[in-house]
């Protein structure tokens, strides 16, 4: 609230209000996908105390944040995981995003800890494909599906699968990915996501419009979802939805969420790298002015040039 009494909200200048934060606890990962743009950045180990990061969620939350998203890397990697759930202020909605390889064990613990849902990164049903997407020399596949049997289970449902698309490598998978999403009588959903350019991957790009435009054919239900006017195709009982970030005005227009880094900073635009700001060893009291800053500093992505990097090229 202000001196007048009205609750202040995180509105930027294009009058699009953040209501979700999307926070990496983590850099560490036990994986290494071929298309992976290191969300919680590379290197040496980076990660906020249980402090810290409850301490920007409370402020979040004081103005008008009630979702969370918890990233990495892979954030199932901190043992600390439950103790933040359970310091965390109440929300609408507390999800994670794993790749579930070490989902299994914990999924009852971070339900009663307080988390809502996950989604789950899976790309391939087969294992040779999956050990060649993520890096792995091992057999993980059980464990990914044996983390999200369990987190069905237990109740962090609806389970989202996020398939991103890699042409020559599983974009003939879908129907066979649709078929496993089914399965589980609605409480797992198939989320399809367009490949961004974060790495040298341009030959792994598919047609996104002719993706869209198969599922539409197939479908007997589209549905739009309020967060970046999504569609989801209801296809044979199951639901499907198509996740296309790039050179999207559409998905900008309707962005309401703010990125929290590994280390530390607030990250207005996933897309942009000079405009964070710094929260790593700010007050309680100093966060929430930090919070307006950054929201100020909120500009649509893909209504100004901006090079390969980030930057702003029209300033």
């Amino acid at each position: 609230m202000n001196s007048s009494g009205a609750r202040v909200t995180l509105t930027d200048t294009y009058g699009r209000t953040v209501r979700s934060l999307r926070m990496s606890i983590t850099n560490r990962c036990n994986l290494n996908c071929i298309y992976c743009h290191n969300e919680g950045d590379p290197g040496s180990v980076r990660e906020m105390s249980v402090e810290t990061i409850v301490s920007i969620v409370r402020a979040a939350a004081d103005l008008g944040v009630d979702r969370l998203k918890i990233s990495g890397g892979e954030p199932l990697l901190r043992k600390d995981l439950e103790d933040i759930l359970t310091e965390l202020p109440p929300l609408r909605d507390v999800s994670l995003t794993t790749n579930a390889i070490l989902l299994k064990e914990r999924a009852l613990s971070l339900k009663e800890a307080g988390l809502d849902r996950v989604n789950v990164s899976l790309d391939t049903l087969d294992p040779a494909k999956f050990r060649m997407i993520t890096n792995c020399k091992k057999d993980i596949l059980g464990k990914v599906l044996a983390g999200i049997e369990e987190a069905v289970r237990v109740g962090l449902t609806p389970v989202k699968v996020n398939m991103v698309l890699l042409k020559d490598l599983n974009e003939n998978e879908i129907e066979e990915m649709l078929a496993f999403t089914k399965q589980f009588n609605g409480n797992v959903i198939l989320q399809l996501i367009e490949l961004m350019d974060f790495k040298d991957v341009a030959d792994l790009h598919v047609n996104a419009d002719e993706v869209e435009g198969a599922l539409l054919a197939r479908s007997t239900d589209v549905k739009v979802r309020q967060m970046h006017h999504r569609k989801k195709y209801i296809i044979n009982g199951a639901e499907v939805e198509f996740v296309r970030p790039v050179d999207n005005t559409e998905f900008c227009a309707n962005c309401n969420r703010l990125r929290v880094t590994a280390d530390g900073k607030l990250k207005p635009c996933l897309l942009a790298n000079d405009n964070l700001v710094d929260v790593s060893n700010a007050s309680p009291e100093e966060l929430p002015a930090l919070l307006q800053l950054a929201v100020s500093r909120r500009v649509p992505f893909y209504t100004g040039r901006r090079d390969q990097n980030g930057s702003r090229t029209d300033s």
